[in-house]
């Protein structure tokens, strides 16, 4: 399968389940918010979905590399600390930008909302920014 056919898949079943959330339970999309009830102690009418769209998260590349048949699994290009540091800032970002790429960036702009558009703006910034800094002048983390 072409990667460009998954990549247009996988926005297309974001996209319908960003939608199916909206109408269904008139909840965004958003990773962080979702994860982050959990984590909160939502109450237990809305703890059973947040826990079937998290599981949902592991089991769809599951599912992904069994129909491809390989692996599934990245190899990392940074050792585990870096990746530790990175998920560290991103969860930092995600409080202190009031929600994640997926809650301002697909469901937000899509909503029109001046706030997610300014937030994925930012996100896309920062994002260019560290792949300059990371692979073109510091010349790649290999560490």
């Amino acid at each position: 399968m072409h990667p460009w056919l998954l990549a247009t898949l996988g926005g297309v079943l974001i996209g319908l389940s960003a939608v199916l959330l909206m109408g269904a339970l008139g909840r965004i999309a958003g990773i962080s918010g979702i994860a982050g009830g959990l984590l909160a102690g939502a109450g237990t009418g809305d703890r059973a979905w947040r826990y079937a769209f998290v599981l949902g998260l592991v089991v769809a590349p599951l599912l992904l590399a069994l129909v491809r048949g390989d692996s599934g699994v990245g190899v990392p290009q940074v050792s585990w600390p870096w990746m530790a540091a990175a998920g560290l800032l991103v969860g930092f970002g995600t409080r202190l930008g009031s929600g994640c790429t997926s809650g301002h960036g697909v469901c937000g702009i899509a909503r029109l909302s001046p706030r997610s558009l300014v937030a994925t703006g930012v996100f896309m910034l920062v994002g260019i920014v560290t792949v300059l800094v990371v692979r073109h002048l510091l010349g790649g983390l290999h560490v």
